[in-house]
This record gives structure tokens, sequence and C-alpha cells, in this order.
């Protein structure tokens, strides 16, 4: 895929990464559209910056938990580009247990709403639009809670219900694929600890202790917390190189996954 004079619409825009990844796809050459709900001074920067990009980039306030505003937003850009080939499905909300502590019923629907209710219904209107571009492609963003859940150091920055929207993320992928396939490409591109994403610049991170932090740090083979310029690497191979590859999974976490553990020495032989 060639990225300029491609039309993208990258959910929750505002600020953090999916901030980074609309001004990555406007200054590649595609015309872009974001979504953004609440930061308003973090969202009004964002569309500055933008429309110093271009004059044809959209910024939509949409509460992507309502359907029917789902639906407005997808108009909205349907009527302004004529249509869409690019879906960064990046909406989430993850309530930090070092923040928000015991669940409320309120924190838990919220969570579910926004990581995993929203992105559905995103696809559902975004498909048509993605189809008849004959080149589309969806990324859906996840994040490693989806597998490690509430355990080990990660256990005070993953929730159980947005580890379980998470889980079902992956599931939903596949499904797209094949509801896309041949013209649309899905995959799902899982995050680990990144900045302004459960690490640095998020309330939870200035909470933990110095120790908490570093054993994040020490279970992740990279030794360090990811960088809005990995995320934007991974993107971009999504995007312009894996023509062939749809309803897959790119885990970008650092080697959090596999853990602190180090390979130990092979002991003496048996003489």
């Amino acid at each position: 895929m060639e990225l300029k004079g491609k039309c993208a619409l990258v959910l929750g825009g505002g600020k953090g990464l999916g901030k980074e990844i609309a001004l990555f796809l406007a200054d590649r050459g595609a015309t872009v559209a974001i979504s953004y709900f609440d930061w308003p001074e973090e969202s009004a920067a964002t569309c500055r910056e933008l429309a110093d990009l271009g004059p044809n980039h959209l910024a939509i306030r949409t509460d992507l938990r309502v359907p029917t505003e789902v639906e407005r937003l997808i108009l909205k850009v349907s009527n302004e580009f004529g249509r869409l080939d690019i879906l960064i499905n990046n909406i989430e909300r993850g309530g930090m247990p070092i923040v928000h502590g015991e669940y409320t019923s309120e924190q838990w629907d919220l969570e579910q709403e926004t990581t995993l209710k929203a992105k559905r219904w995103v696809f559902h209107h975004t498909l048509p639009l993605l189809k008849k571009s004959g080149d589309g492609a969806v990324i859906n963003i996840s994040s490693i809670a989806g597998l490690v859940g509430r355990s080990g150091p990660a256990g005070l920055i993953f929730n159980d219900g947005y580890s379980a929207a998470n889980r079902a993320i992956s599931l939903l992928t596949e499904t797209w694929a094949r509801e896309g396939a041949p013209e649309v490409r899905v995959n799902e591109l899982m995050l680990g600890i990144f900045v302004t994403r459960h690490a640095e610049g998020t309330r939870g991170w200035g909470l933990l202790s110095e120790e908490e932090r570093t054993a994040l740090i020490d279970h992740t083979l990279a030794g360090r917390t990811g960088r809005a310029e990995d995320v934007l690497k991974a993107v971009r191979f999504l995007l312009e190189d894996a023509d062939y590859m749809t309803g897959a999974t790119l885990r970008l976490d650092g080697g959090y996954l596999l853990g602190g553990e180090r390979v130990p020495p092979m002991p003496e032989g048996v003489e």
C-alpha cells in the first residue's frame, strides 16, 4: 500500500499513540480523520497540528460508546472523503488497578464499551467503505493484557475487564479478516508497556513505587518501555509492506511476555 493519497480514520487520535499515528499518516501523504472525546486541551492541540499538515484533515468529537454516534462519525467521513482506505482501531480505556482500585460496575462497563464494543461498531460501519476501496487495511490495536491478565509485575496496571476485552480483540481480528477478504486486510498490533500507554506519561506510572517500575522493566527483555517510534515502524510495516498478512497478530512488547528470566549456562558434563 502506498500511503500517499489514501484516506484514514484513526480512533482516539486526540492524544498519545493515536495522535502519533495520525500525524505520521498525514505526514506521509494520507488524508486523515481522527475521533476524540475527552482530553479537550490535548485534542485541540492535535487538531492544530493536523491543520498545519493540510486543510483536508478532519477532527470529529465522538462518543464511540454510542452506536448511533459511531454511525454519524462514519457518515461524516464518507461525505467528506468519499472513501476510506485505512482504519486504525485504537480506542480503549484501561483503568489501572493502581489508579482505580477495586472495580465498580461503571468502571467495568466503561472499559468494555471503549476497548471492545466501540471497535466492533466502528468496523461494522466502515467495512463497506473499506471493501469499496479494494485495497483496505485495518489495524486493531490491543494490549498484552489479553495474554497476561492481572498477574506478575503488570498486575498493578492491567485490570481484569481490560484484559478480557483485549483477549476478545484477537478473536474479532480473525473473524473480521474473513469478512474483509480479499479486499481488506485486518491485523492486530498487540502492544506491551508504552510511554503514554501504561508507562511514562500516565497517572498510574507515577503512582507505582520505584521498585514496582523497575520490576516491570526488568521483566521486559528489551530493558525499557516502548516508544512511539516503535509503534510507528510497526504501523508502517502493516500498512505498506504486509500485503500477504491478514488475520494475524504482531506482538510488540519488548519481550515482556517471555519474562525477565535469563537462560542459564549449560552445566558441566559428566566425565
